[in-house]
This record gives C-alpha cells, sequence and structure tokens, in this order.
C-alpha cells in the first residue's frame, strides 16, 4: 500500500485522483480479507512444532498484507490434538498442522505421509513427496475426506524412546505398555508390544503414573522439554519407525477451492517455508539439548540387532498383508520402494560415504 501511494504522489491532483477510483477496487478485489482457524495437534510448549504453525501463519499474513489471517490454536484449545483432521474434515475448521499418520487408522495409506517404519529419511521422504509421487498418492487417500495436504514440517530422524528398563532382547518387549502412534505401532504389537496412542499433551502424566511402561516422541529437544528424563532413564535410539517424519498443512478441500489462485500460491509457498524452518530449527536444537540430557543422567542405548531385524521382518510381513487388501496401500508402497531402490543407489556413493568420512574425521581431530 506504501509503495502505491507514493506512486501516486508523482502524479497530478486529477491523476491521481482517477488512479486511486481505479486502483482502491482493484486491490480489494484481488486482495480479499479471508479469516482461517488453524489447529494444530500439539502443545504450545513445544515451539518448534506448534512453532511452525505460528510460521507459517506469519509467513502467509506477512506475503498478503495481513488480509490473509490464519489464527493457530495449539491442541486442546479447539479440539483434541487427534483429533484435528476430523475437525477440518467435517469443515468445522479450515485447516490443522498434523501428522497424517496419527490417522492412519482411517486409511493406512496415510501413513506414507509422514513416512513409515524402515521408510525414508527426511531429505528422501521430501523427495519422494515432491517428485516420486507422493503427494498426489496420500492426497488421494485425503480426498476421501474432504481434505488436501502439504508438506510443512519434518522433524528428521527420530529417537526410539523412553524406557523405564533395558531393553535388550525380544523378550523384553513382550507386555510393554509403549506410547507410539501410527504404523510403528502395528508393527511392534507383533513382537509383543501392547502400542498406546496418547495425544502429545497427556503423554508425560500416563509415563509418571505408570499407565504406560515407555513412550516414544520426538527427539531430544521436544523430549527434554516435557521432562520424560525425569520418569523414565533409558534413552533408546534410533526410531526406525520415523526416519523423517513429514508433518502437513491439511485444509478442508470447500475452503481451499474458495481461494483465490494467488493465496493458494501463497499457502503453499509458506508451507514450504514452514517445513524448512522446522527441520533446520530440530537440526541446530537437537545436539545440544542431547548433551544436557546425558549430563543429568540419562542413559543412551541402541536397539540391539536382533530387535531391530525382527521389526524390519515384522514391517515387510504386515505391509504385504495391507497391501493385499488395499490398492491404495499398495500404490504407496510400491512407489516408495521404487523411489528408494532407485535413490539408495546414489545415497551409498554421496551422502553416506560423506558423512561416513567426516564422523570419522572428526574422532580423529
Amino acid at each position: 500500500m506504501r509503495r502505491r501511494e507514493l506512486l501516486l504522489s508523482g502524479l497530478g491532483a486529477g491523476t491521481a485522483a482517477a488512479a486511486t477510483s481505479i486502483a482502491s477496487p482493484a486491490l480489494a478485489q484481488s486482495m480479499p480479507e479471508v479469516k482461517w482457524r488453524l489447529t494444530s495437534s500439539f502443545p504450545k510448549s513445544l515451539d518448534t512444532i506448534f512453532g511452525t504453525a505460528q510460521i507459517f501463519t506469519k509467513y502467509v499474513a506477512d506475503a498478503t498484507d495481513g488480509r490473509f489471517q490464519i489464527q493457530p490454536f495449539a491442541a486442546g484449545e479447539i479440539v483434541p490434538g487427534l483429533q484435528a483432521l476430523d475437525a477440518v474434515s467435517s469443515g468445522a475448521l479450515e485447516c490443522c498442522h498434523t501428522p497424517t499418520y496419527f490417522y492412519s487408522g482411517k486409511d493406512p495409506t496415510l501413513g506414507f505421509g509422514t513416512g513409515m517404519p524402515f521408510g525414508p529419511n527426511a531429505r528422501l521422504q521430501h523427495a519422494w513427496w515432491h517428485n516420486g509421487g507422493g503427494e498426489g498418492i496420500v492426497n488421494e487417500a485425503l480426498a476421501k475426506f474432504n481434505v488436501i495436504a502439504f508438506a510443512a514440517g519434518n522433524s528428521g530422524t527420530q529417537m526410539g524412546g523412553w524406557f523405564r528398563k533395558e531393553i535388550n532382547t525380544l523378550d523384553d518387549l513382550k507386555g510393554l505398555k509403549f506410547r507410539i502412534g501410527g504404523t510403528g505401532g502395528q508393527i511392534l504389537a507383533r513382537l509383543g508390544v501392547v502400542p498406546q496412542q496418547i495425544a502429545p499433551g497427556d503423554i508425560y502424566p500416563a509415563l509418571e503414573k505408570g499407565t504406560i511402561d515407555a513412550i516414544e516422541f520426538v527427539g531430544p529437544y521436544d523430549d527434554e522439554k516435557l521432562g520424560f528424563n525425569k520418569v523414565a532413564k533409558y534413552y533408546y535410539y534410533p526410531g526406525f519407525w520415523e526416519g523423517g517424519a513429514m508433518l502437513h498443512l491439511c485444509i478442508n478441500t470447500e475452503q481451499w477451492n474458495r481461494l483465490p489462485k494467488h493465496y493458494q500460491s501463497v499457502v503453499r509457498l509458506a508451507s514450504e517455508a514452514a517445513n524448512n524452518w522446522m527441520l533446520a530449527k530440530y537440526d541446530t536444537v537437537n545436539a545440544p539439548a542431547l548433551k544436557r540430557l546425558v549430563a543429568k543422567g540419562t542413559e543412551l542405548r541402541p536397539f540391539s540387532q536382533p530387535i531391530i531385524d525382527a521389526a524390519f521382518d515384522a514391517a515387510k510381513s504386515y505391509y504385504a498383508e495391507i497391501a493385499a487388501q488395499n490398492a491404495l496401500f499398495k500404490k504407496g508402497l510400491d512407489s516408495v520402494n521404487e523411489f528408494l531402490g532407485e535413490q539408495y543407489l546414489w545415497w551409498q556413493i554421496g551422502e553416506y560415504s560423506y558423512d561416513s568420512t567426516m564422523i570419522r574425521t572428526r574422532i580423529r581431530s
């Protein structure tokens, strides 16, 4: 607006008045006022995950001179965290920020949106979403629920979680009440785990009271914020069920279709910018958080190879069973497997060999 006023000041009075009478209605038509509400699946205390929703809404407002306003709400302020997609599907809210794997019970294909156990890391998930057919496959599943999704965040590889006791063998998993969401829970159930899907804000009380025996959430930064180290000692890695957990901006389809095309472009670009912001933030804050946790007495433990191998076999078996029943899931599974089979040919030569070299160099220095 200020630039338009400066331009008009250089015109004659009559010309400026005429220009104003034309420009103002044109501006109002091209930049309508739109007000939406967004619910996150996460509490405000998690400044990276909830902060991504805030960053996204700020980008949208800034790009439209404040004429497109999206107000972010934390989980529980309007609807519980695990009901975010339902609220958008029904039209009660225009959009939400959530991982689609929370809703894999509606259609297991939605697990591919966040990333499946033994699936892509963050960069490969991003590549598959944009260039490997992922966006189309996941949105085909979401279309049944009157929702369209855009990539809007990634945690990177997650930790395996917090346990009250050491987990050395497969027998140690039997009967373990473990807070784990999505497809990972279905796979670990085949190893004797009793999976519990609990909203983020309710995890700490459940672990503290002994309602559950173990939890997985994200990584050191968020886990430290939620205080899990105060009620569980052993911190396992890696979270093989979330190699690069992608989050999404999910929008009610009717609301999306009502937006002017340039507002749709703003949403797409703001989502992608928020996606990059979230991963960069986690990559920055997780390392110092892990150091602090270890200094406070947390004991790091790797999952044993027999546990990882058994989980991998269980995942393959589970995927085959679901693919035999669900054509869209099979389409997603084939797509991811084909994509990774191709990409790892390069990854092991490029990224993996370079990272391995740098890690060895760091140890030597």
